[in-house]
């Protein structure tokens, strides 16, 4: 199915910013007489808004509709969802916060977009057994350059095992290692063993802790663990997607370690040639990776490698979408809790075969929407919160959580006044789930209040039934935990049904074009989920205290050291 065109996409838009507010709230009546104003039909206040199938229905129809082309970034139809959640917000009486002076609902982001230029890309690598070559896309995959149209250069490689460099947490792979002006080979991810969550903040530090010893590029070999997790099958279709970065009001590129000048990873064929003639073999390091809590030490190889990379670039943007709602408390509302989801989705894929439009229904327009109900809940309610609410839908989260990175390096409200996020992303509004997943939620004070209220609609707050996977650090929550904000991400849980459908969309629509309004959405479902964290932020914008991270939690006191704990 495939309604596209400037015309659909023009009569959604005007329908969308044509309707009255009051034919909106109009659909939210329910059995009872309660309007979503938060009036009953005598005049009297309710107690609570109500949240009903309809108005998560209608954001969530529209945002995924064909006719905004799957909102890649950068895209019309991504700039039509932004409009349309900027709508909203103008609707409901917020107050603009795409700038600092609160004169427009967008802030505006330039980004890089690198692909390989027409010479491509390769790596060769020369040792004991001769020379051997791959292209981009063959037994290598590499990425283009943020910094050279045309890199070529070449060095000594030099594994360094997983390369983490955390002496105070028992990884020291450099110790006796010199890979100053050379290329470090390591392992993917993290010894087996290791706290999921901090393994895998470790292994996107990697680049960095490269960079800070004085290497110039990094090679990556997939452990066995990993090959499980990735096939090279699957890394194969992101050999030749383009690669994105914010530019900082310099102009510049912002990444991690500008210092690594390339970067790749390894199928079998090239790792074997890259550990040719070394003092362990391939299959010897890699069986050792294998074992629980093996950290192979690092050496130097006997091969060389020189990368080969022709870039082309090209310059697009995309907004984040921000809205704020003054607290009441003139204590606290120069705090803020940040209510947010991310609006970009995979866009349009003209190489694939059938239905080209990745829609993004549950990943993430179900997130969106319910971004949009909570605000219309805190702006119609007649007792606004104490604390300041920033209702922020942010770009570029499939590109790298950049959208949101970009907010938390830039941030349009004083970044000291930020006191806690909840992250809505892919809540899997499927079924009539009886639990929710915070993940995060055992490191700060919020947990205990995402807790309660879910409890007061009889749901029940569940662990993280995937720890392995380290999703506390993969959604855009995160990147303000790097500034060291306590923050949770929200989804529905594992409960009753949830594990079969979880596994089913992961397995068969996860980024897929069939994540789409064909799907049985449970909107009444999806009316209890918009309920919930609204109650949520609720508690956390009212609660006398700001949210704190708990005692000797390692996220606390990595980002946030010398403040205030929970438990001291």
């Amino acid at each position: 199915m495939r309604i596209t065109g400037s015309i659909r996409a023009a009569m959604l838009i005007a329908t969308a910013l044509a309707t009255p507010l009051a034919a909106q709230t109009a659909t939210a009546q329910t059995a009872t007489g309660q309007t979503a104003t938060g009036q009953t039909a005598t005049g009297q206040t309710a107690p609570e808004p109500v949240f009903t199938a309809a108005g998560m229905r209608g954001h969530v129809a529209f945002l995924a509709d064909d006719a905004l082309e799957g909102r890649g970034t950068g895209t019309r139809g991504y700039d039509i969802a932004a409009r349309y959640v900027a709508t909203q917000f103008d609707r409901l009486g917020l107050k603009p916060a795409g700038n600092a002076v609160g004169t427009d609902w967008f802030q505006p982001i330039r980004f890089q977009e690198r692909s390989f230029g027409p010479a491509g890309a390769s790596l060769r690598l020369t040792g004991p057994n001769g020379t051997q070559s791959w292209k981009n896309g063959t037994a290598i995959i590499t990425r283009p350059s943020p910094f050279e149209a045309n890199a070529a250069f070449e060095a000594p490689v030099v594994f360094a095992g997983f390369g983490l460099d955390k002496r105070d947490l028992g990884f020291d792979d450099y110790r006796g290692l010199d890979v100053k002006g050379k290329i470090v080979a390591v392992l993917a991810g993290f010894p087996k063993g290791t706290n999921s969550e901090i393994g895998a903040h470790l292994n996107a530090e990697k680049a960095k802790m490269a960079e800070a010893r004085g290497a110039i590029a990094m090679i990556t070999v997939p452990t066995a663990e990993y090959a499980k997790a990735f096939p090279w099958s699957t890394l194969m279709q992101y050999a030749t997607v383009p690669r994105v970065s914010f530019l900082d009001p310099d102009g510049k590129p912002h990444v991690d370690a500008p210092g690594i000048r390339a970067g790749a990873t390894l199928d079998t064929p090239a790792a074997e040639a890259l550990f040719a003639g070394a003092k362990r073999s391939l299959a010897d390091v890699l069986a050792e990776a294998d074992r629980s809590g093996g950290k192979p030490k690092g050496f130097a190889l006997a091969t060389r490698a020189r990368f080969q990379i022709a870039t082309a670039y090209k310059d697009i943007t995309s907004p984040n979408v921000a809205a704020v709602l003054p607290g009441s408390d003139p204590k606290l509302a120069g705090e803020y809790i940040v209510v947010m989801g991310h609006l970009d989705h995979l866009g349009i894929r003209p190489e694939k075969e059938g239905d080209t439009i990745y829609n993004g229904a549950l990943d993430n327009a179900a997130g969106v929407a319910t971004v949009l109900e909570v605000a219309r809940a805190f702006a119609e309610a007649p007792t606004k919160p104490r604390r300041s609410i920033l209702f922020l839908a942010v770009t570029a989260e499939e590109k790298g959580l950049l959208g949101a990175s970009y907010f938390a390096e830039h941030p349009t409200i004083p970044a000291d006044g930020i006191a806690g996020v909840v992250n809505l992303d892919m809540p899997l509004l499927l079924y009539d789930f009886q639990d929710v997943i915070a993940f995060g939620a055992e490191h700060s004070t919020l947990g205990p209040q995402v807790a309660a209220a879910a409890s007061s609609l009889g749901v029940t707050l569940a662990p993280d039934p995937t720890p392995e996977e380290g999703i506390f650090t993969r959604s855009d929550h995160y990147e303000f935990v790097k500034k060291g904000v306590p923050a949770v991400f929200l989804v529905t849980g594992y409960g009753g049904e949830g594990r079969r459908h979880w596994e089913d969309f992961l397995k068969s629509r996860y980024h897929q074009p069939n994540d789409d309004l064909a799907q049985a959405i449970d909107w009444n479902a999806a009316g209890k989920f918009a309920r919930i964290n609204y109650l949520i932020a609720r508690d956390i914008a009212d609660d006398p205290a700001r949210p704190m991270w708990n005692k000797g939690d390692f996220f606390g006191d990595t980002f946030a050291p010398g403040k205030p704990r929970a438990g001291r």
